[in-house]
């Protein structure tokens, strides 16, 4: 988790691991695809392509602008068909709580279900993300790495404000660790104990530890447009 150099410190939900910049934002280098038809050609950034098939990428850091973008997909993608599951990929080291819940009250309000699958690193708000996909569609590639641990915020100024922002950090502590108690199964006092510090798991861990319900194979990866059976 990272905390702002100055100001009111927002509370955050991030990984202490060092990720690479250039892989923070997909408008670096987005490929393009060209789809011929009757019409002529049509070009589409890979995004937009596979946005069609319903599949919706989180790779990112998680901040306003990007939640806002990931709801709005959602909420399109409910608008287009209630029923075909949508699949999120999720490699994110984590970040912004409030924008995080965003995504996850969508993702619990819509009506498709949501299958979560999390390649490279879910990690902080990425892993809560990651198990707040429905149950028994939520999965992981093989070697990914999956870390939870508690939020980070402060303050500064007035010693009203500081406790006014110390309210509002336990608050928050206290509803993710419900949260993800409640999506995994354990015990709220394990949930705690756990993300005391940061506490990685690999994808059989996870799927052991309740985040995740499935480890996936090239064999069993969910294809683009269907449902996906869940695992009891």
């Amino acid at each position: 988790m990272l905390v702002s150099q100055s100001g009111n410190y927002p509370i955050s939900n991030l990984s202490r691991i060092n990720i690479n910049s250039q892989l923070s934002s997909p408008n670096n280098i987005v490929p393009m695809v060209v789809e011929q038809s009757g019409m002529g050609e049509r070009a589409f950034d890979i995004y937009s392509r596979l946005l069609r098939e319903r599949i919706i990428f989180l790779g990112t850091p998680i901040d306003d602008a990007v939640a806002n973008s990931i709801v709005a997909q959602l909420l399109f993608l409910d608008a287009e068909d209630s029923e075909k599951d949508i699949q999120l990929y999720i490699n994110s080291p984590g970040g912004s709580v409030y924008a995080g819940m965003a995504i996850y009250d969508t993702i619990q309000q819509i009506r498709p279900d949501v299958v979560t699958i999390c390649f490279g690193l879910a990690a902080s708000m990425g892993a809560f993300l990651l198990t707040a996909g429905t149950a028994g569609k939520r999965m992981s590639l093989p070697d990914s790495r999956i870390m939870i641990h508690q939020p980070l915020g402060g303050a500064q100024g007035q010693a009203i404000d500081i406790e006014i922002q110390a309210r509002e950090i336990l608050y928050v502590k206290a509803k993710l660790n419900q949260l993800l108690s409640q999506h995994t199964g354990q015990p709220l006092e394990r949930i705690e104990a756990d993300t005391e510090r940061d506490f990685f798991m690999s994808a059989e861990e996870a799927k052991n530890y309740g985040l995740i319900d499935q480890v996936i194979s090239r064999q069993n990866l969910p294809t683009a447009g269907e449902n996906v059976t869940i695992l009891k």
